[in-house]
């Protein structure tokens, strides 16, 4: 089992890109927002290989308010990704240079 740790932005964020000839199974996503008063929003994307990022065909979690201090766990769903497949982020509000204060922990695994 792998992990990944990243800062969202306000702009796409590839967390994980699965490399060639490798499948991934996605077994936990957290993600935390690290502010003490304000709260945060994000979207989460799959994106198959080739596909651009789209709202309207490939966002599965859209606009999720977290509270200060609040995680969010995104571990009910077990999705496999094929060579090329993308874990995407967007978030917001922008605290300087296009980060956010949300920080997201991925859990997954080769098959």
């Amino acid at each position: 089992m792998a992990i990944v740790n990243a800062q969202l932005t306000n702009t796409q964020l590839d967390v994980i890109t699965v490399p060639s000839g490798k499948r991934y199974a996605i077994t936990n996503i957290m993600v935390c927002n690290n502010s003490s008063v304000d709260s945060a929003n994000f979207d989460l994307h799959f994106l198959p290989s080739g596909v651009a990022l789209n709202n309207s065909v490939t966002r599965i979690v859209n606009n999720l308010v977290l509270p200060a201090g609040e995680t969010f766990t995104f571990d009910s769903e077990r999705f496999i990704m094929e060579a090329g497949d993308k874990l995407s982020f967007t978030a917001s509000p922008d605290q300087g240079s296009g980060n956010t204060d949300l920080a997201v922990t991925v859990s997954y695994m080769e098959v």
